[in-house]
Order: structure tokens, then sequence, then C-alpha cells
């Protein structure tokens, strides 16, 4: 086996078990250094026993490298190949339907692989269609795009298409609901996008009354289409409360302005909750199934809220990434027209 194939597939894996950043970074580094190197001469360091010579390499990276150079599995590969599968339960008919993924970021962004990468990935497991939503400017510690870059991301992502189809690249952005219900990019920015994903990254604190009203004005907002990760909860590690709002009221408003809630499939957060979840649902509003995938490992998550819509006994004609590239992108183009 090719040893950067190894190490970038052990990213992959590592990536797919949300697995802590400073040990995906050097599998990523070992990957780096070692493409760099003639075969021949890395082939030497390994004979001589002088992989971890090179900078970057430590005892787990030179001995994925050492096996993959003898011809072997790697073991630590094989070992993450068995324990990191996503398991899909009760949603397999769900997941089965489900065409493309509307929340993903790329190095635009906060995002860990290319726009090229993801939508690679994406491929691999079956979408038609991905979209692209990288965060807004007022989200600086996301490196959130300003109006320039991501119009200069428009690009790019036109030439993908020519490259990927019939795969589609839609074009979106994780925009930042402000602290008043309005949204971090101008109308006329917006309205140059396939899919808008509205999500609330600040102030997630705020007293109930100012958060209802916060999440209406977006919602009612003719260029969003999609509430993303409604609580802002996390679930793992040191955690988050989720934000306090009335969910009777925000989600009428969703089911008003025909806009869907996003079940982020994200592990630490598994936002909205299914009691929360099943309010929405009462009102009739769509959902969204989706990674928030930030690299291409991360794909692979749509299980954990496939699951959730089935438990839910949420319809398959209600889940907008159900339906065809065509038919998502005329009915996100009907809240501006409504607009």
């Amino acid at each position: 086996m090719d040893p950067v194939d190894a190490l970038e597939r052990i990213v992959y894996l590592l990536d797919r078990d949300l697995a802590p950043s400073p040990k995906v970074r050097a599998f990523r580094r070992a990957a780096e250094v070692i493409s760099k190197l003639d075969p021949t001469e890395l082939r030497s360091l390994h004979r001589t026993g002088r992989l971890q010579e090179l900078p970057g390499i430590g005892e787990s990276t030179g001995r994925t490298i050492a096996e993959a150079l003898d011809g072997e599995s790697p073991s630590y590969l094989t070992k993450l190949e068995a324990t990191t599968v996503v398991q899909l339960g009760e949603g397999a008919e769900v997941r089965t339907a489900l065409r493309g993924d509307c929340h993903l970021h790329s190095v635009w962004s906060d995002g860990g692989a290319t726009i090229e990468v993801m939508a690679r990935a994406a491929q691999a497991l079956g979408h038609e269609y991905m979209v692209l939503t990288d965060h807004s400017p007022r989200l600086t510690m996301a490196r959130g795009l300003s109006r320039e870059q991501l119009a200069d991301q428009l690009e790019e992502v036109a030439e993908l298409n020519d490259k990927f189809a019939p795969f589609r690249i839609l074009t979106g952005v994780e925009v930042d609901i402000l602290e008043d219900g309005s949204l971090d990019h101008a109308d006329e920015v917006l309205a140059r996008l396939d899919v808008v994903v509205a999500s609330v990254h600040s102030k997630l604190r705020m007293a109930r009354k100012e958060m209802t009203e916060r999440m209406v004005f977006a919602m009612a907002n003719p260029h969003t289409d999609i509430l993303g990760h409604c609580t802002g909860r996390k679930v793992m590690g040191p955690g988050r409360p989720q934000s306090v709002f009335d969910a009777e009221i925000v989600f009428a408003a969703c089911a008003r302005f025909d806009k869907a809630v996003e079940i982020n499939c994200r592990p630490e957060r598994q936002d909205p909750p299914e009691d929360l979840l099943a309010v929405a649902l009462e009102w009739g509003c769509k959902v969204s199934i989706d990674t928030d995938a930030h690299t291409p490992g991360q794909l692979e998550w749509q299980p954990y809220g496939c699951d959730k819509a089935a438990r839910l006994g949420v319809p398959l004609e209600s889940i907008i990434n159900t339906w065809p590239a065509d038919d998502l992108l005329a009915w996100a183009a009907s809240h501006g027209a409504a607009g």
C-alpha cells in the first residue's frame, strides 16, 4: 500500500470518528511531508531506521509508513476501518432516499479540505449534489467569507461543475443570524446563491423572547431556505446547553414561510433534540438532513440524522434533500420570488 494513501485514509477515518484535532493534524502533516520525498529516499530512510528523523514523523505515523512500505496493511488503519464505521439503524430507507447534503464546509472558511476533495467524497457516497455552505464574514473565528471572497468562490464552483458533471455543486452559504434577526450578507449577495442556511452562532444565551424574534425574523427573510442547528447545543466534551426560544412560534414561522428545519448530523450537536423536532413536524415543517461536514470523512454522518428522522416518522417527501437538484433549486428560488 502506498504510505501516503495509508496516511490520508487514516485522516479520513479519524475525521469520521471526530477524533481530536491534534491527532488528525499529525497524520495529515505526515502525509504532506512524505508526499514531497522521492520514493527511493523514503525507502532508504525506512531501511536504515531513520523515518522519525523527518519533520512531523512520530512513532505512530512512522510505524504506519513502515508497515505500508513493507507491503502490509498498516495496523492502525486496519483498526480504524473496523472501529469508526457509522452504523445505520432504522433510518436505512431514509438514507437510501437522500440525494445530497445541504450543509458542508471547505477550506474557504473553516473546513479541512478543498471544494474538489469534498465533491469527490460526496460522489463516492452516492450523492448527486452537495450544497457548499461556507461561513459568512461575521464568524471571524471560522474565517467567514467576505462578499468578494464569496464571489471568487462562485467562479471556482462554476469551473468544478464543468469538471464534475452530472454531479452538481450547488452554491450556498451558512449565513449568521445577527442579534436583531438580520442576516450577515446583503440581500443582493444572498440572491446569487442556490441555497442559504441561516444559523445562530453568537449570543446563544439570549432571553427567550428576543431569541424567538431573532429566529422568526431570519426565517421571514425571502433569502433564507434552511434553519441550521436551531438550538446551538453541544452534547459532547464540555458541552453547551441549548438556546431557549418558543419552538411553537419559530417552527410555525418555518412552516408559514416554507423553510426547512435542519436535522444536524454532527455527533456533538444532534440538533434539534427529538422533542423539538416533533414540534416542527406537528407544524408540517420540511426538514433537511445535513452533516455540517468540515472534512470528507464527516460526510458519512448522515445516518445519525436518518435514524432520528425514522424514529420521528418524518415523511420522505418532506425531506428536501431526497429531492432531485432541480426540485430543490425551484423550492429555494420560490422563497425569493415570494419576497
